[in-house]
């Protein structure tokens, strides 16, 4: 939806954090994830190997001609990657990016402090609707590498981001969108978050989305969602959960209707105009 409005820039998941800074399975709390051993390496403010050799591959795709280098620290490469959204964005005649990796949820406290003046934007739905997808999804497109692992650990995954999202509600710079709401109420919400991000209400945004949000031919379980329209999907609970799985979910899993309740409709902090708005 954002990414058809006439100020809005974007591009598909970068994975930028999750990659440079590493540690994501610890941070989901899996159960068999080590915690990450780059103590020295953390406190000399050195980035990743790993995480450097992706964000050159990065930086590439996005900048053929740009630097071929990438820096050595944490903190510079998480500056030049600011700054390369800023340049794209500015390029594109926008006034604000936009960068959705949803693995991005475990790494807010690095981004705010790389980045203070972004604002994030927390899109929710039901955690039984969520595995439901992500099992659909597996035996649709045999998408083993994008969502493995056993129910339990993605619902463990899904309890661990509902609080995250909880601890942000009503917190300067965080804005919740329940999908449930935004599928009912489409206009009060585009309002909403429209108003958060400074951004024009009534601007004429396009019928549809026109810029690369995804790479269906890697991620075709997307596809639906390419033309930016809002709208409430048919529940896969029903046909990929039997009555015991579904009673086993509704035991395990953080309440969606606390959480809904807490965070619905919380009025939008005044926050100060920025370029950099991750979400």
């Amino acid at each position: 939806m954002l990414a058809r409005h006439p100020e809005v820039f974007t591009l598909p998941e970068t994975g930028f954090f999750m990659r440079l800074i590493g540690g994501m399975n610890y941070r989901w709390g899996d159960s068999d994830a080590k915690a990450p051993r780059r103590r020295l390496a953390r406190r000399l403010g050195l980035a990743r190997r790993y995480g450097r050799s992706q964000f050159r591959d990065l930086q590439h795709s996005l900048i053929p001609n740009g630097p071929v280098r990438v820096p050595w620290s944490e903190a510079a490469c998480a500056g030049r990657f600011l700054a390369l959204l800023d340049r794209l964005a500015t390029e594109q005649g926008c006034s604000t990016w936009l960068e959705k990796t949803p693995a991005h949820l475990l790494y807010l406290d690095e981004i705010e402090r790389y980045s203070p003046d972004a604002r994030f934007v927390h899109v929710i739905r039901p955690g039984i609707d969520v595995l439901a997808s992500l099992v659909d999804a597996n035996l649709r497109y045999d998408a083993s590498n994008a969502f493995g692992g056993d129910l339990a650990r993605w619902a463990l995954r899904w309890n661990r981001a509902a609080e995250i999202h909880r601890a942000h509600i009503g917190l300067p710079r965080h804005h919740f969108v329940f999908l449930e709401d935004l599928a009912r109420d489409p206009d009060g919400q585009w309002a909403r978050l429209c108003r958060f991000l400074e951004l024009p209400v009534d601007a004429a945004i396009d019928a549809a989305c026109r810029q690369v949000i995804s790479h269906p031919e890697l991620e075709p379980w997307k596809h639906a969602a390419l033309s930016g329209q809002p709208r409430l999907a048919a529940s896969k609970v029903n046909d990929v959960f039997g009555p015991r799985l579904r009673e086993w979910l509704a035991r395990k899993l953080v309440s969606y209707e606390a959480l809904h309740a807490a965070g619905g409709d919380v009025p939008a902090p005044t926050v100060r105009r920025t370029r950099s708005a991750p979400a």
